[in-house]
C-alpha cells in the first residue's frame, strides 16, 4: 500500500537540546502534512568537529535526548519516526553513528550503525577521519514494515553499491540514506549517487540531509531528496537551511520497475582474472 514519506532537512548545531527541539518542530510540520514515515538527517543530534567538546555532551542510548525525543514524536503522532542517525556514546569510549526507526507506539524497531567510515582527503585541504572516533557497524538489515520492505544506509554508505544490492536482493523496496554530505562532494556526486542506487536496484531512495553552514564551521550540501525506482526525483529541498519535503511512495512501482528491467534476477556469478597487457616484442599470451 502507498504511504506518504517526509524528509526533514536540518542544519544541526553543537547543542543536542537545541537540535532535539528543531527536530521536533520540523517533524510536527511533516506530520501535519499527513506523513506517516518521517526521516531526519545523519547526525541529527549534533555536528561538532571538536571531539573533546562532543564527548563532553554525548550520552549512551538510554539517556540520549534525540532517542528520547524521537520515541516521543513517533508515539505522539502515531508515525514511523526515523532518526537518520545521532552520535551514541559506547562503553569502550568510542562512538556509534547510529540510526533509529521508531514505531507508532514509540518502540525502537531497528538500529543501524553506519558501516563505511568517511576517511578521506579532499581538495583544498579538507580531510576527515571518522574511524578515529567512531566504531563501524557490520550488519545490514531489511525491515518488514506494514507498508514496505525498508533497507538502511547512512551518508558515505551510498558509495558502496554492494550494500544496496544485497538489501535489494533481500527484498528491500525502499532504501534510506540520511546524510551530512560535504558541500564539495555533494556538488559533484550527491544527486547522481542517489539516482544511481535507485535505478540499479529498482527501489525508492529517501535521503534526508544536513544543509548549510554549521556552528562548528563545516558546510553541508543539503538538497534532501526522494527518488523513485525509475530514477525520477519526486521531491527535493534547497541547498541551505531547514525544510520539509513529502512524496507519496507506492511500493507497487518497485515491482513495475523490476518487471521492466529484471536485473536483480538476471545477475550472474562470474570470476575476474587479471592478465598482463602488451609486452615488449609482442602480446602477452
Amino acid at each position: 500500500m502507498s504511504f506518504k514519506a517526509a524528509v526533514v532537512q536540518m542544519c544541526s548545531g553543537v547543542d543536542p537540546v537545541k537540535n532535539a527541539a528543531a527536530m521536533a518542530r520540523l517533524v510536527r510540520e511533516a506530520a501535519g502534512q499527513g506523513a506517516t514515515y518521517v526521516q531526519t538527517p545523519e547526525m541529527t543530534g549534533m555536528l561538532q568537529r571538536d571531539r573533546a567538546a562532543a564527548r563532553a555532551v554525548l550520552a549512551d542510548e538510554a539517556h540520549d535526548i534525540i532517542v528520547k525525543t524521537g520515541s516521543e514524536l513517533a508515539r505522539e503522532f502515531g508515525i514511523y519516526m526515523h532518526v537518520g542517525s545521532t552520535a551514541i556514546a559506547l562503553a569502550d569510549g568510542k562512538i556509534a553513528n547510529r540510526g533509529f526507526l521508531f514505531g507508532p507506539d514509540g518502540r525502537i524497531l531497528n538500529r543501524y550503525d553506519k558501516i563505511h567510515m568517511f576517511d578521506v582527503d579532499l581538495d583544498n585541504g579538507e580531510s576527515w577521519r571518522e574511524s578515529a572516533a567512531y566504531t563501524a557497524g557490520s550488519e545490514a538489515r531489511v525491515l518488514s514494515l506494514p507498508f514496505a520492505e525498508m533497507g538502511f544506509a547512512i551518508c558515505y554508505d551510498v558509495r558502496f553499491p554492494a550494500l544496496f544490492r544485497a538489501q535489494a536482493i533481500a527484498g528491500a523496496e525502499v532504501m534510506t540514506v540520511p546524510a551530512a554530505f560535504t558541500k564539495q562532494t555533494g556538488e559533484a556526486h550527491w544527486e547522481i549517487l542517489l539516482r544511481a542506487r535507485a535505478i540499479e536496484n529498482g527501489v525508492f531512495v529517501i535521503a534526508a540531509a544536513q544543509a548549510g553552514r554549521h556552528e562548528d564551521g563545516r558546510e553541508t550540501f543539503g538538497h534532501s531528496m526522494i527518488v523513485d525506482p525509475w530514477g525520477m526525483v519526486l521531491a527535493s529541498a534547497g541547498a541551505t537551511g531547514e525544510a520539509v519535503i513529502v512524496a507519496e511512495i507506492d511500493p507497487t512501482a518497485v515491482k513495475a520497475a523490476h518487471d521492466k528491467i529484471p536485473n536483480l534476477r538476471n545477475g550472474r556469478e562470474f570470476s575476474v582474472e587479471k592478465i598482463a597487457g602488451a609486452v615488449a616484442g609482442g602480446v602477452a599470451a
